[in-house]
């Protein structure tokens, strides 16, 4: 198993209902175990049209499947959720970007690895820093990244669970 971090986000209909669908849909699916999921995050969006503020947390998962099959993944699951690419940048119901994958990188045009531009947002690196401490300095704030008082949940699989 390979451990991996992808953000996710939304800012069209029920945000957090989005959110927590990526969570399941993440934990429901065979090779994938979800380790961890942050504190849900409000930020202003960055770029593109005029648009409502976002919700934005990380799922830490343990993963076999390929870095590809994780994306085709991520891709369908943002389907699943309607997602619409209208513009770059636009409004979503979610998106869900793969950050990390244990220490891979990848300069290839479909899958950038690490993530090319998580270390310039605030609404990666807050919720990130929850699930990856070690990754990121300790007391460093981003502006118009504001902790929420909501959160994701774990759905409990038998397969998932800890070994005794």
């Amino acid at each position: 198993m390979t451990g991996a971090y992808l953000a996710l986000g939304s800012n069209l209909g029920d945000r957090l209902a989005h959110l927590q669908f990526a969570v399941d849909a993440l934990a429901a699916t065979d090779h994938v175990r979800v380790t961890a999921v942050s504190r849900v995050y409000e930020t202003a969006p960055v770029g593109g049209p005029p648009q409502d503020a976002y919700l934005n947390a990380v799922v830490a998962l343990e993963t076999g499947l390929t870095p590809d099959a994780l994306l085709a993944l991520a891709l369908r699951i943002e389907a699943d959720a309607h997602r619409v690419r209208a513009e770059r940048w636009s409004p979503r119901t979610l998106d869900v970007d793969i950050l990390l994958y244990d220490d891979l990188q990848s300069a290839d045009p479909v899958l950038t690895l690490p993530h090319p531009r998580m270390w310039e947002r605030g609404f990666v690196l807050a919720p990130l820093r929850d699930v990856a401490p070690e990754l990121l300095e300790a007391g460093r704030t981003w502006e118009g990244v504001h902790e929420t008082a909501v959160t994701l949940t774990i759905p409990w699989r038998n397969d998932s669970a800890p070994s005794p």
